[in-house]
């Protein structure tokens, strides 16, 4: 029998536990442009963990099962509902709001309203099948208006059955998935970093060598965690399972600083100790992992010789986890095969293609390759980048940074069953960058083989 108010007594269900950062503002103009960026105050988010309710209306608690995730409110149907008490919405202005949540038959909706059940309604998350009831994804909305400071949030289960439909992990509200608002680069650091990337001398370019702007890091699968120190940093266990590549020592408390202390890395060269990261892949239940990606940075402006290397500690993400829409043959930017016999059927789903067995599945993710010259990272971790128009970079994002993409090679070839993203369907493929390189490194590489137009290889030679 479901109680239908039951007050949380124990010390770790009757206070809010959330996460505060600190506060990020600042104005700042760019140089050499006209554009002036202004933003409010980012504050870091405040995550309720599900089971800190104050009152509640069926719900019972289970661990889940995913390291670092603690407990999630289980098995809840439609007319359950949470309430918490004083939870900070922040000043007026547009909120972002997340739901980690988990489902093996979907067909409902998570409602936040504050004040009471059926009070201004906050947000929505439609919850669908995720593959299991610990099959976790995060989802995000947006709240354009919102009363401002410590609220009651109710969370109200909106089903379309009488069945169970959803478990919920926690709920984050902040600025900005991240947090981190718009992250400002140390401009003095910044003008040394490219008088010393002036003074290098090229590297004299052999007679006969492919005239292509490029260099690569060759890169091996590392570890998985759900972790994402970009959207997510500070918060194990706050994401979907992601394979990482690169720096060995990548988490959620990855910053600039512990990337370059730890000298571990699935990379060559040796000097690249970035994080690389994309969904984990995986077919039947198991997780596949890429049997090497190719990182490779590039140039594909009208005029390569106005690139300059990336700034320490630069980051940004290309693709779309909150994507889900059928991707069948054709479609841009979609999951392929390589090899001998190449692709020969799709999916029952039409979303996946089946390769022969001499082939594999591979995909190529690109990143903007334009930057405002200002911030290491945005709110949205894309909004500080742009992709090139026209093959040239100019207007708010005037710096030619190299175009960095992953070449992904996975060591099968599917059947028509398909297979299923961490992040779910094949649309949703995404990948992030976390950049730090020795910026001598990094330069020649820039210097030598994107700026002389010259093909280079993972050792940054000819």
């Amino acid at each position: 029998m479901r109680s239908s108010l039951i007050p949380s007594l124990s010390p770790g269900r009757g206070r809010l536990r959330v996460l505060l950062g600190a506060v990020l503002a600042a104005t700042v103009a760019a140089g050499g442009t006209a554009h002036l960026f202004a933003r409010a105050a980012a504050a870091a988010p405040v995550v309720v963990q599900a089971e800190s309710y104050a009152a509640q209306s069926g719900v019972r608690l289970e661990t889940t099962a995913d390291t670092g995730g603690g407990q999630n409110a289980a098995y809840l149907a439609d007319g359950d509902w949470m309430r918490y008490d004083g939870v900070d919405l922040g000043p007026a202005g547009d909120l972002t709001i997340s739901a980690r949540v988990a489902s093996a038959v979907g067909g409902g909706a998570v409602e936040l309203h504050t004040g009471s059940l059926t009070g201004p309604l906050l947000a929505r998350f439609a919850v669908t099948a995720t593959g299991g009831w610990q099959s976790w994804v995060t989802q995000t909305a947006t709240a354009t208006s919102h009363p401002a400071g410590a609220q009651t949030v109710f969370a109200v289960m909106r089903g379309t059955g009488a069945g169970d439909f959803a478990n919920i992990n926690w709920f984050s509200f902040g600025s900005g998935s991240s947090g981190a608002g718009w992250v400002d680069m140390d401009q003095a650091k910044w003008k040394a970093q490219l008088d010393a990337f002036a003074k290098m001398t090229p590297a004299p370019v052999p007679d006969g060598i492919v005239r292509v702007p490029e260099f690569n890091a060759t890169c091996a699968y590392s570890h998985s965690k759900p972790d994402d120190p970009i959207v997510f940093p500070n918060q194990a266990g706050a994401s979907h399972m992601h394979t990482f590549l690169g720096n060995t020592g990548t988490n959620a408390f990855t910053t600039t600083q512990t990337l370059l202390a730890n000298a571990g890395t699935s990379c060559k060269p040796a000097e690249d100790l970035s994080a690389y990261w994309i969904p984990t892949l995986y077919e039947h239940g198991q997780a596949i992992q890429p049997k090497d990606v190719v990182v490779y940075y590039g140039s594909r402006l009208a005029d390569p010789t106005t690139t300059v290397p990336f700034p320490q500690g630069f980051r940004m993400i290309a693709g779309d986890a909150r994507s889900q829409v059928p991707t069948p043959r054709g479609t841009p930017n979609q999951f392929y095969c390589a090899g001998p016999g190449g692709e020969i059927g799709r999916s029952a789903d039409g979303n996946w293609p089946v390769c022969a067995p001499t082939a594999n599945l591979m995909y190529q993710l690109l990143f903007p390759d334009c930057w405002d010259g200002v911030h290491l990272d945005s709110p949205d971790h894309k909004s500080h980048v742009a992709y090139m128009h026209d093959g040239r970079c100019d207007g708010n994002f005037p710096i030619a940074i190299p175009s960095i993409s992953f070449v992904i090679s996975y060591p099968t070839s599917g059947t028509a069953d398909g297979f299923r993203l961490a992040s779910m369907m094949a649309s949703s493929m995404h990948g992030d960058v976390f950049l730090a390189w020795d910026d001598t490194a990094l330069g020649r590489r820039v210097r030598s083989c994107v700026v002389q137009k010259a093909k280079c290889n993972t050792a940054g030679t000819f």
